[in-house]
């Protein structure tokens, strides 16, 4: 795998150390202790940020939807790790649905909570 591909898998991994090994000033640190709701609330400002940025026109607005893209990977790595689902297991969800119509896959769901 090389460097581009493997660094969501390297930063889960930092996620999951943080978590270990909570450092005093880590921001990491200070959304596990937030838990769910501070977290939460990190993941709904991020995804705002990254449908707003993707409204602004030109280079400028793509770079800055990527950069907001990014903070809101982070913060739903966070969340995995919060949770402890790992990535290898959302990995195998999105390649169990590979291949299939998205009304199909969803129709195919469990009732329960959206």
């Amino acid at each position: 795998m090389s460097e581009r591909s493997d660094i969501l898998h390297r930063l889960m991994a930092v996620v999951l150390d943080r978590k270990a090994n909570p450092p005093a000033k880590s921001y990491t640190t200070t959304l596990f202790a937030g838990g769910v709701p501070k977290i939460g609330e990190k993941i709904a400002e991020e995804a705002a940020e990254v449908v707003e940025a993707a409204t602004e026109p030109g280079e400028e607005g793509r770079q800055h939807l990527i950069r907001e893209a990014a903070d809101l990977v982070y913060h739903l790595l966070v969340m995995l790790g919060h949770r402890d689902a790992t990535l290898a297991e959302v990995e195998a969800e999105l390649g169990r649905r590979f291949g299939l119509s998205g009304i199909d896959e969803k129709a195919a769901r469990p009732a329960g909570p959206e």
